[in-house]
């Protein structure tokens, strides 16, 4: 296979996935009945104004309501309000939002309905500082959090414990009407409780594990949220709590559904598809090594199978950085750290690329890689490793020209990752 074919293939692969997660696939069938009363639309995420736009496409009567997504992820809407806000860092955008949608669910009685639209990404967009919390503070811990390396269960397991609105918080602010969450999953596993730090999903978890977390990471907390811990007000509501129900959390679209979209694109165009996994967590460059090892035995002794084949997987590595750092996401150091340890292995090309559109903060979804990527990096002086050693992987692909530039998809299932191997 040439070159440009497998790029074509690695590309059909990503396109199969995120298709697959599309809300506008996947939320007619989903719908509840209308109410006697009123129909609210709350939500937040990176999929929420698409969402958004789907239920007023499909839905018989009247709406009312309002989602938060992220900066450059709405789209137009007749009848529910779209907002945009900051993420991964939460910003004074999310939080008015945030405040009025508490407004618009609060004061309903049990003939109201409302239909929560959640993606992942509205753990930062659906931000509302605890009591005695300030924005500032919220910020400082989800910097702390995003440079330490800390999973995104851990993560929202702490953001759930400053927040006035997740973990649960949002059906309580319902209650007593009937709440309908449409979910799109983005953590490996599919934890309904930690997808947007459950905003309408009762909370197993507790201060003392969010506690555990910063003391793992050895992160220093602002004074507010020092003192928060300390006093340990009211928790996040737990199972057996009354309140939930009339909650109804619906997943509608998975990293494993997109995983057989991309596995039947794979089998149609010949080749033997393998989902090693959707939950797949830890460091990027470590999760690299594995995917490298496997390809190889591949080539070397037809297992787990045999060539031509593609490798599958999704879920939610992590960078620690360590230093400063340059440009880049998980995706994209995840493929800088393939492509060392494949050391221009023939036959293996690759992509990883975040489904939402977005690897990080840049503007790329994710990179690809070939068995010359180390070769033409070398002929233009770009040092792989020492990209590596700054977690510049960005400006490494764009220096060759392999950056997967798609745009806001308008879903979010996570990572994905494919691996080509010709026979």
């Amino acid at each position: 296979m040439s070159s440009n074919a497998a790029k074509d293939l690695l590309h059909a692969l990503f396109d199969a996935a995120t298709a697959a997660a599309l809300p506008d696939k996947c939320i007619a069938q989903h719908l509840p009945a209308k109410p006697k009363g009123r129909t609210i639309v709350v939500g937040a995420g990176k999929a929420a104004a698409a969402m958004a736009r789907a239920v007023e496409q499909h839905w018989d009567g009247e709406l009312e309501g309002l989602v938060v997504t992220r900066y450059g992820h709405g789209v137009p809407t007749e009848r529910i309000e779209v907002v945009e806000a900051s993420h991964p860092v939460p910003d004074q955008a999310g939080m008015d939002a945030s405040k009025r949608i508490l407004e618009t669910v609060s004061g309903l009685s049990e003939d109201d309905l409302v239909l929560c639209l959640i993606s992942g990404g509205g753990s930062a967009l659906l931000s509302l500082p605890a009591d005695g919390l300030s924005l500032d503070d919220k910020q400082q811990v989800t910097n702390a959090l995003l440079r330490s390396g800390a999973t995104i269960t851990e993560m929202n397991c702490v953001r759930k414990h400053l927040s006035a609105i997740k973990g649960g918080r949002l059906a309580i602010a319902c209650h007593p009407a009937q709440v309908v969450s449409l979910v799109i999953s983005d953590v490996p596993g599919d934890d309904l409780s930690s997808i947007a730090s459950g905003a309408t999903v009762v909370d197993p978890s507790t201060y003392d594990d969010a506690r555990a977390v910063f003391d793992k990471y050895d992160i220093e907390l602002p004074p507010a949220v020092a003192a928060l811990f300390t006093a340990k007000p009211d928790e996040t509501p737990k199972p057996g709590d009354a309140r939930f129900d009339n909650v109804e959390n619906i997943l509608i679209a998975t990293p494993q559904m997109s995983l057989e979209a991309a596995a039947e694109v794979a089998r149609n165009a010949g080749y033997t598809p393998m989902i090693l996994s959707d939950r797949i967590e830890g460091e990027s460059r470590d999760v690299a090594a594995v995917h490298a090892a496997i390809a190889r035995q591949v080539l070397s002794y037809n297992q787990p199978l045999k060539a031509p084949a593609v490798i599958l997987s999704g879920g939610e590595t992590t960078v620690t950085i360590r230093n400063k750092g340059g440009r880049g996401g998980r995706n994209s150091e995840f493929l800088l750290a393939l492509a060392i340890c494949l050391d221009g292995l023939d036959k293996v090309h690759a992509i990883a690329c975040d489904t939402d559109g977005i690897d990080g903060s840049e503007d790329n979804a994710g990179a690809v890689i070939g068995p010359d990527t180390l070769k033409r990096a070398e002929a233009q002086g770009l040092n792989a490793k020492a990209y590596q050693a700054g977690h510049d992987a960005y400006s490494f692909f764009e220096g060759l020209g392999d950056l997967v530039i798609s745009g806001p998809t308008l879903t979010n299932v996570n990572d994905f990752r494919a691996i080509v191997i010709e026979d």
